[in-house]
């Protein structure tokens, strides 16, 4: 899945047909659980996935699958040059550092020549709304341009939680300035089928404005 609409890669192939995935080489940014790496080998595919939370990765070793698991940076991965065919990232990672750059630069080095970069975030306008599910989700309560992150703390004052506003623009010159070349930018409609509501998700909301933001990027 690449976001909470409910697009699924198998409808979107938006990493390629799913019969030409057997044998890539596949990094999956932010796995967390490993959800799509599970689904990646199921295709035939190499999946490595890759967090920086030891705790998610256990999870992750907890379902199984037969495939690598690395606790490591997104900033500074630990592979060598031309390492991977594919990266994908479904939530993962780029909304939650201070320079995306720094990611994207990585990709693009481990990334073969005509390898592919997927990645789906927060569709930016939503940050200039309250996430709330109802009527007042709605409403604009702040700036679209106010790029001050998101941070929860805990009760001593350190930040447990910390997400980035990125305008559409700034995710756009960070992909091309960092060596990639855009080919899609799909913002998936809310499907009649979902009637699910979580947090800020809900049909109301997603019939009437962009959740979701999916680049595909490739590295030429």
């Amino acid at each position: 899945m690449w976001g909470p609409e409910g697009l699924d890669e198998v409808e979107a192939e938006l990493l390629g047909p799913p019969e030409e995935l057997k044998g890539r080489d596949v990094l999956e940014l932010g796995a967390g659980a490993a959800q799509c790496s599970r689904w990646l080998a199921a295709q035939g595919a190499r999946p490595v996935a890759l967090d920086i939370s030891h705790r998610q990765l256990q999870h992750a070793l907890r379902i199984g699958g037969a495939f690598p698991l690395v606790c490591a940076d997104a900033g500074v991965l630990p592979f060598a040059d031309a390492s991977f065919d594919l990266v994908c990232s479904a939530y993962g990672a780029l909304p939650f550092v201070a320079d995306p750059r720094l990611v994207l630069r990585e990709v693009h080095r481990v990334l073969r020549p005509g390898g592919r970069l997927v990645f789906s975030v927060t569709h930016p306008i939503r940050w200039a709304f309250p996430d709330e599910p109802g009527p007042e989700g709605l409403s604009v309560s702040g700036s679209y341009f106010d790029r001050t992150p998101y941070v929860e703390q805990d009760d001593t004052g350190h930040a447990v939680y910390v997400e980035h506003h990125r305008t559409l623009g700034d995710r756009v010159r960070d992909v091309v300035s960092s060596g990639f070349r855009l080919v899609d930018l799909v913002e998936p409609e809310w499907p009649a089928w979902n009637t699910a509501e979580w947090g800020g998700w809900s049909p109301l909301r997603g019939s009437l404005i962009p959740g979701t933001a999916i680049f595909v990027c490739v590295r030429d």
